[in-house]
């Protein structure tokens, strides 16, 4: 009397193996989609960082020309004298405000 020992399985071990080919296909793909929006994102905030420090490189230089022109007024020839003296005036309270 021959025993027959063989185990059946309720699944195949190629079923198995398909399924998680598939499953790590599918992960994969997913992964690759997350470093390109990753990367995507990167570029655009650099692209903005550029953007702005070009704006506010705008903003300096009108800066910088606005107070060469208030630097470079000739005030006498806008009619401002010197003072004539300087009087120093004892304050009544001893804060400034109330």
């Amino acid at each position: 009397m021959p025993y027959n020992l063989r185990v059946r399985l309720p699944f195949s071990p190629v079923r198995l193996a398909a399924l998680a080919v598939a499953v790590l296909v599918v992960a994969y793909i997913g992964l690759i989609a997350v470093v390109m929006s990753y990367a995507a994102l990167t570029v655009e905030f650099s692209q903005s960082v550029r953007n702005d420090e070009a704006a506010v490189a705008t903003l300096e230089s009108q800066y910088l020309a606005a107070v060469a022109r208030i630097t470079g007024t000739d005030y006498a020839a806008a009619g401002y004298a010197k003072p004539i003296a300087e009087t120093f005036v004892p304050a009544a309270s001893v804060t400034a405000l109330r």
